[in-house]
Formats: structure tokens, sequence, C-alpha cells
């Protein structure tokens, strides 16, 4: 969920007491008690970061996409989701769903995952306001991930799947905490996160976007500006030399291909000395794309790369078991070398 850009009303207003039926109250990380049904069987993410989560937590729940797989990402996901609708968005940049596509989508439940600002709180409220569905909203901060899952478990009806992520996700965490709470904070790397076909936009200290890097270990070579409350920023091709970063992480294929040939990018630290690492999208970004629980997987890979000695065992294992786990699909040994490949990762 990122941005803020306003919900899409159609021309029809849609106005439906679930006073009647529910049966539980819950409260969402807004504080807002909300009332819901008995039994969650049918669950609307609102945005991609709630798409991930209840894939995870209840795939069986998940009553379609804020965007349809592309071919190569469904090869990595169960078949009983594959072919479920495109149903877009409410929230974030470039949202596309309406009230009437939910309401035709006959959901048991909203799920938001992300900001908790007044303003996505604003949103809740005026959708279950036009809809009459409840809408929860839940912080979606990347060391909170254990908590998130056992919130929305709940929330859904599914307690114990969610228990199984979240005691795996707390496990995760903590050991990588552990050994990069042993690296002082002067011999961590610089690191600058290019995104984009231009690699000028990035993710500055303290952002949703950059919590990977962080519990990686990496120190963010991006300053927030002042006053800063947002996720991502453009700077100048002169902003990153000044930051001087030892590592680039990229986005786009094509620009971190380029990079060593482009004129002031040949200057960068990361590129010159060939440290610039492309970040996995396939089925979900490691990095930021969405920022979701898929990060998880985006700390072990970088925490491997910030710091080999530290993290000598391979990342294909853990590719394996993750995507066994959390996208209920196990990968071949095919595409598991492709992800490394692209991670720029041999095993």
């Amino acid at each position: 969920m990122i941005g803020r850009v306003p919900l899409a009303v159609g021309a029809t207003a849609f106005v439906v007491s679930f006073a009647a039926f529910a049966q539980t109250r819950i409260s969402d990380a807004t504080g807002r008690s909300v009332a819901l049904p008995a039994k969650i069987e049918r669950v609307y993410a609102a945005g991609p970061p709630a798409s991930v989560l209840v894939l995870a937590i209840g795939p069986e729940k998940l009553i379609g996409w804020t965007r349809a797989p592309r071919p190569d990402e469904r090869a990595f996901l169960p078949d009983s989701v594959v072919a479920l609708p495109e149903l877009g968005r409410l929230t974030g940049r470039g949202n596309t769903a309406n009230v009437e596509v939910v309401v035709k989508a006959k959901p048991d439940v909203i799920i938001d995952v992300g900001s908790t600002s007044a303003t996505y709180a604003s949103l809740a409220e005026r959708v279950e306001q036009q809809t009459g569905i409840p809408y929860l909203l839940f912080d979606g901060t990347l060391a909170d991930t254990p908590r998130l899952l056992r919130d929305v478990g709940r929330a859904i009806g599914a307690a114990d799947a969610a228990e199984r992520l979240a005691r795996d996700a707390e496990a995760q965490l903590r050991d990588i905490a552990d050994r990069v709470g042993s690296v002082p904070e002067s011999a961590r790397p610089r690191v600058y996160f290019a995104r984009g076909p231009t690699g000028l936009t990035t993710a500055p200290r303290g952002s949703l976007q950059a919590e990977t890097l962080a519990l990686a270990g990496g120190t963010n070579a991006i300053a927030a500006p002042p006053g800063f409350n947002g996720n991502l920023i453009n700077v100048s091709l002169e902003d990153v030399l000044a930051a001087n970063p030892e590592i680039m992480i990229a986005s786009d294929s094509t620009f971190a291909a380029a990079a060593t040939t482009l004129p002031g990018w040949r200057d960068v630290a990361a590129v010159r000395n060939r440290r610039v690492y492309v970040v996995p999208d396939i089925p979900f970004g490691w990095f930021d794309a969405p920022p979701g629980l898929n990060r998880l997987l985006g700390v072990q890979w970088l925490a491997r790369i910030f710091y080999p000695k530290l993290f000598a065992e391979p990342l294909g294992p853990r590719i394996t078991a993750f995507h066994r786990l959390y996208y209920h699909r196990e990968p071949t040994d095919t595409q598991v070398r492709a992800l490394l490949e692209t991670a720029g990762l041999s095993r």
C-alpha cells in the first residue's frame, strides 16, 4: 500500500447493513472496532501486500488479485489461486477498484496491510460505510511480521495456519538480528537502492520500502529529507555519487546491466567494483514489490550479500522452504537456480 490516491467511487451508492449478521468484533491497527461475520470464507485484499499475506495464511479464502499473476509468476503459485480474477486495488498508487467491484465480489471482509495513517484509516471507514463490508487495516512493518500474521489469522479464521507462519518468521528475524547485531555500525556496508529504469528513485532511511535493507544490516546511503513522511523519493546522480555506496541493489535488470557504461554511474563505487545486484521479483519482489511479508526472503538474500562469512549457508534451500511454506508450492530446482542467478548468488 503506497502513496495517497483517493478511492474511485462509482455512480451507484451501496449501503448494506451487516450488523445483524455480525457475531464477533475485532480491533484493527487503527483502533477501530469492526464487527465481523462468525465465519470468514471470502477475503478481498485491498492492495498487493494484503494479497501476499492472505495467500500465505489462507489461500482458499482469497477471492481475487489486485493484479492478475503474469505467466512467469503463475508457475510459482498454487493452481488453486492462479486463475482467480483480477479485482483491482482499493488503495495505493494506481488504484483501480471501486465500490461496485467490491460489492459484486461479495467478500466477507476487506483486508489492507501497510500504512495505518489517518489517510488510510479514513479510507477504510469510508469503504465500510459505502459497502457495508467490514474493512480491517493492519500495520505492515516488516519487523512486526509475526504479530501481523497472528492478527490477520485471528481475523479471518485461520489462526492455526497463521501461528505456524508467525513462528517461522520470528525464528528467521531473530536469527538474522542476532548475527547482524555483532557487526558494529562502522563496519556495515553503505547501500543504495536503485529503483526503476533510471536508478534515480530510491527508498531513504526509515521508509517502508527500505526495511529489507535495514533488517539485513546494511546502512542506507540515502538519508530522508527534512519532514519526509513517505516511501520513495527521487534523487540526482550527484546525490548518489556523494553518498558513495559500496553496494547497489537495483530493481531493473536493464539498468543494472548498463550501469557500468553509463556516464557518471561508472564513478559510483558499487558500480566500479561490480557490486550491483538485481532484486528477484517472481512471484513477488524480495525487496519492496510489494512491501509485504515476501520481503522476509529478501532479508535472507541481502544478509548473505552484506555478510557472506556470517551467513555462509546457501540460500537455495531457504528459497525452497520459504516458497513451500508461504506460497504453498515448492519450486523446482530449475526455478530456484533461476532465482539465484538473478540474485547474483551461486547457491
